[in-house]
C-alpha cells in the first residue's frame, strides 16, 4: 500500500487524556478541492473517535464497517480493529480501498491499515497522512518537553506545525477529546 497523502490526522494519550485531530483540506491532485472537510468521527455512542486519511468515500466505507465491528464486539475497540483489518485484507472489495484510520478510546490509540496492521504506537502518539511525520515529531517533543499541556493542546499545536510545513495540510482543524 502506498503512503496516504493529502491530510494529517494525529492522536495522543497524555496525562490520562486522549485527543485526536485532523485538518480540513481535501485535494484532487495538486489542487485544493475543499478546505473544511471533517475527517474526525465519533463512533459507538461517542466512546470511540476515529480519524481517516485517504480517499473520503473509501474512508466512510471503512468507518461504517468499523462501527459495525464495534457493535458486534460490544465496543471492544482492539477486537473490532483486528476484525476490520482481517476483513480489509481478505475481502476483494475492501482490499481496493485507499485509506487509513486512527481510532481512540479512553485507554488506547490504534492505527488500522489495509495491509492487516493494527498498531499500538510507541509513546501513545499516532499520526497518518502526508503531514504525519511533522505532527508526530512535534507531538513527541511537546509531550516530553511541555508535559503540562493537555492532550488537546498538544494535538492543536502539532497539527498547526504540520500545516505550516505540509502543503496538503491546512489550519482548519477539528479536534475531539474523550
Amino acid at each position: 500500500m502506498q503512503p496516504i497523502h493529502a491530510t494529517t490526522i494525529l492522536a495522543i494519550l497524555h496525562n490520562g487524556e486522549v485527543s485526536i485531530g485532523g485538518d480540513g483540506q481535501a485535494t484532487m491532485g495538486n489542487t485544493i478541492a475543499k478546505s473544511n472537510v471533517k475527517k474526525i468521527r465519533k463512533l459507538h455512542e461517542g466512546k470511540v473517535v476515529a480519524g481517516f486519511a485517504g480517499s473520503t468515500a473509501d474512508a466512510f466505507t471503512l468507518l461504517d464497517r468499523f462501527e459495525e465491528k464495534l457493535n458486534a464486539y460490544g465496543g471492544n475497540m482492539k477486537r473490532a480493529a483486528i476484525e476490520l483489518a482481517k476483513d480489509w485484507r481478505m475481502d476483494r472489495y475492501l482490499r481496493r480501498l485507499e485509506a487509513m484510520l486512527i481510532a481512540v478510546n479512553k485507554e488506547e490509540v490504534l492505527v488500522i491499515s489495509g495491509t492487516g496492521d493494527v498498531l499500538e504506537p510507541d509513546n501513545q502518539v499516532a499520526a497518518i497522512g502526508s503531514g504525519a511525520m511533522y505532527a508526530q515529531s512535534a507531538a513527541l517533543a511537546l509531550k516530553k518537553h511541555a508535559p503540562h499541556l493537555s492532550a488537546a493542546e498538544i494535538v492543536r499545536e502539532s497539527l498547526n506545525i504540520a500545516a505550516d510545513i505540509c502543503i496538503y495540510t491546512n489550519h482548519n482543524l477539528v479536534i475531539e477529546k474523550l
